[in-house]
């Protein structure tokens, strides 16, 4: 066969890094639908529930940055077959617990560190080493990955919760994530240049750069260097706001909220799971705008339409699925994380080799306000009785990440160091 004409491998390392990304999703598709049968198995307040689950989304977030550049260092194989392994621990394990610290252990310390390592830096890594051309498309389609993980997820969880408890759900997502394993450690190659390739689109063999230092140094040293710059903080406090939007209030909340209204947590799950199908469609298209439009007009039409569409939301919850709320989900689904190929590209433009690294950072900001989101909605719900002063003050603030995305400006790259041996010469 003409080598010109044989599938890159760039297409199967992007491939198995998919199905990694769906296998960790799984238990992250699961607080929702697990948050009231551990209020009824175990008095748990729903506070300190969602405490665990902010936990995790915070290391989530904040080792997305390490494990980006410990994937430099020790490679994306060993990294994320080690992340695995502690998702399955982490979710096989609670069916152990008795205490709510033991949920923070598994639920949120394990679990977060695992997904954590197999985050959105983890598509920025991949996409930046295998990619030139097309490189926008794959991250959407990488980041739909988790999407497609709650899809294939959530109402099955959903439907073990109900027939079968909790503990089956939790089950089911440790031999998931196990079930990948295998396939990381065959298939998932570390550079282009191992196989004496040029990147997907790219017309040269560039070999990888020596990386010397610790993954800690590595990563303090990128967000030192960009926490200097304006563009960081636009991005980050963004991105922050997404998060609180997202993961910490909608895929926290949604099915509780709707159970207050009277509809069946089944029903509720399977809503959820209908933003993850739609969110697929949404972040490759997004992907696919990210190469053609200004990331920045992407990323403030995005937030703005998001803010509007949550002020709206408390006046659609009902027992049943209305047509409203469909049309919000639907909504809701196409824009859930197409802000990640914009957030991505801008990076990578502000700043340049160390850009995985730095959406490392930015991403963990994403968790941070993931995190008090999904605790401070909790309390409003312990509180007041209902979510609905949640879902307006996500709606302002979503508006308000609108405006940040707008004021970044075009510029030359901020140059932020990678450390090389003494004597050697980087190539541009």
């Amino acid at each position: 066969m003409n080598r010109s004409r044989r599938l890159h491998p760039a297409w199967i390392v992007a491939a198995v890094a998919f199905v990694a990304l769906v296998g960790a999703a799984g238990f992250r598709a699961t607080p929702s639908v697990l948050m009231h049968p551990l209020h009824a198995e175990f008095g748990w307040p729903l506070a300190t529930i969602s405490a665990a689950v902010s936990v995790n989304l915070l290391l989530y977030g904040v080792t997305a940055p390490f494990a980006a550049a410990l994937m430099d260092r020790f490679g994306i194989r060993r990294v994320v077959a080690v992340a695995l392994t502690l998702v399955a621990s982490g979710s096989g394990l609670t069916v152990f617990m008795g205490s709510s610290w033991q949920l923070i252990l598994c639920w949120g310390v394990l679990v977060g560190l695992g997904t954590g390592s197999m985050a959105l830096a983890f598509v920025a890594t991949v996409t930046g080493r295998w990619f030139v051309t097309r490189r926008g498309l794959v991250t959407g389609v990488l980041t739909a990955g988790g999407a497609a993980g709650q899809l294939v997820f959530l109402p099955l969880l959903a439907v073990l919760v109900a027939d079968h408890g909790w503990r089956a759900a939790a089950l089911v997502v440790t031999v998931a994530a196990l079930a990948v394993v295998p396939l990381v450690v065959w298939l998932l190659r570390e550079h282009p240049a191992d196989l004496g390739l040029p990147a997907y689109g790219a017309t040269e063999v560039v070999p990888p750069a020596p990386v010397t230092g610790g993954a800690a140094s590595r990563a303090l040293g990128a967000l030192a260097t960009a926490a200097r710059t304006r563009p960081f903080w636009l991005l980050a406090g963004g991105f922050a706001i997404c998060g609180a939007t997202t993961n910490g209030l909608v895929g926290t909340h949604f099915v509780p909220a709707a159970h207050d209204h009277g509809m069946p947590q089944t029903t509720a799950a399977g809503l959820l799971a209908l933003v993850g199908l739609f969110d697929i469609v949404g972040t490759i298209a997004s992907g696919w705008l990210t190469d053609r439009v200004d990331s920045r007009l992407l990323l403030g039409a995005y937030y703005g339409l998001r803010g509007l569409s949550l002020l709206v939301l408390p006046s659609l919850f009902a027992a049943t699925a209305e047509p409203s709320m469909l049309v919000f989900i639907v909504f809701y689904g196409l824009d859930w994380v197409a802000t990640v190929p914009p957030t991505v590209a801008l990076c990578r433009e502000y700043f340049g080799a160390a850009g995985a690294v730095v959406f490392g950072w930015v991403f963990a900001a994403h968790q941070v306000g993931a995190a008090i989101a999904a605790t401070g909605a909790g309390l409003v719900r312990d509180s007041l009785g209902d979510y609905a002063l949640a879902w307006y003050g996500a709606g302002g603030l979503a508006i308000g990440a609108a405006v940040l995305s707008l004021l970044l400006r075009r510029r030359e790259p901020v140059p932020v160091p990678v450390p090389v041996p003494a004597g050697v010469t980087r190539r541009p």
